[in-house]
């Protein structure tokens, strides 16, 4: 289908082709509200990590086996794509569905405090090296959780003068 009829002159989806616009106050016919903000969202966050791997948009269309222009208007935010589709573009990338699920506001973000935010922020890495990070920033922070839950000797517990522990009792 011919791009003129599905899109204003904006390049803009039309009424009716899964982005939502209000008639009354707004005139333009422009998108409004979180629906349009996610398909822009997800199309940049696809077209950044097709850029990182260095891939052209006709090669990703290849591996993904999604149309070269399907997969160009959602890079551009006139089409939002469904799940099945993220998936086998998380397949063309080398990158995980979930990634691109949570871009797209089908899955929540994970939580995981500052630290796990900021590796997940990163632009600079791929999307691999950020799980890799965040795997093993998590593994340190459970084997910490377990050794903070065992009784350790306190200072308290060492006798002045000594440096060492106390010796244990039979």
């Amino acid at each position: 289908m011919p791009e003129s009829e599905s899109t204003n002159e904006s390049g803009v989806p039309a009424e009716g082709q899964g982005v939502e616009t209000e008639a009354i106050g707004n005139p333009s016919g422009m998108p409004i509200g979180k629906v349009a903000d996610i398909g822009r969202d997800i199309g940049q966050y696809i077209r950044q990590q097709r850029e990182n791997a260095k891939i052209s948009l006709r090669q990703l269309s290849k591996l993904a086996g999604v149309s070269n222009p399907y997969l160009s208007q959602i890079e551009r935010g006139s089409r939002k794509p469904s799940a099945e589709i993220l998936q086998q573009i998380a397949k063309g990338l080398r990158i995980s569905a979930e990634a691109l699920y949570v871009q797209a506001g089908i899955l929540d973000v994970p939580t995981g405090g500052p630290v796990s935010d900021a590796i997940r922020a990163d632009a600079e890495l791929s999307e691999r090296q950020k799980q890799v990070l965040l795997d093993v920033y998590e593994s340190f922070r459970r084997e910490n959780s377990v050794t903070q839950s065992q009784p350790e000797v306190s200072a308290e517990s060492v006798e002045p003068g000594r440096t060492d522990a106390p010796a244990a009792t039979d």
